[in-house]
């Protein structure tokens, strides 16, 4: 059963820093550059087409219902397709598996659209999603509810199925580029 989940209607912000200026973006890209993120491919289905992307800004909202946010430029031709279908999968990718960020951020020349999925092996579960064979882990999901925030929807997403993990090394973004992680020393 789906539960409803709604803005703070009784919650305000603090007037005292309502009318600060924001840094500017320059500033905050810079920033960010140093925020860790891990790397994953959301991918959705336009009728019978498979269509991804790779992103970054992937988030458990909660465990108990299961529930995951995910942050999706507009621009970017899968965003029209996922909230048409109303399903995406979170292909949470392993370190191994930088070509296949790079395929589907886009940054490989002459593979697009449908092509990229030419690269990997896919699968579909629940939702009908295409599903990465060998991700660190899946999270195959219905879209409940989008927020429009600026240049990105924000689409809260309850997990229907996910997989066991494999066990691995998570692929990572940061300061541009794509890393593995390696533990620190006790």
């Amino acid at each position: 059963m789906t539960q409803n989940i709604n803005q703070r209607l009784d919650w305000a912000s603090n007037e005292a820093l309502r009318d600060l200026p924001t840094a500017s973006a320059d500033d905050h890209r810079t920033g960010m550059r140093h925020l860790a993120s891990g790397v994953s491919i959301i991918t959705s289905r336009d009728g019978e087409t498979a269509v991804g992307l790779t992103a970054t800004a992937v988030c458990s909202v909660t465990v108990d219902p299961p529930r995951m946010v995910v942050l999706v430029n507009k621009k970017v031709a899968a965003a029209d397709s996922i909230l048409a279908s109303g399903a995406l999968c979170i292909n949470v990718l392993a370190a191994s598996q930088a070509h296949l960020a790079k395929v589907f951020a886009g940054m490989v020349e002459g593979v697009f659209g449908p092509a990229r999925f030419e690269h990997g092996n896919w699968h579909s579960r629940v939702s009908g999603a295409p599903v990465l064979e060998g991700a660190l882990a899946t999270f195959d999901c219905r879209v409940v509810k989008v927020f429009d925030e600026s240049t990105h929807h924000a689409l809260l997403c309850e997990v229907l199925d996910a997989s066991e993990p494999p066990g691995g090394e998570p692929l990572i973004y940061v300061n541009g580029a794509f890393c593995r992680v390696s533990p620190l020393e006790a």
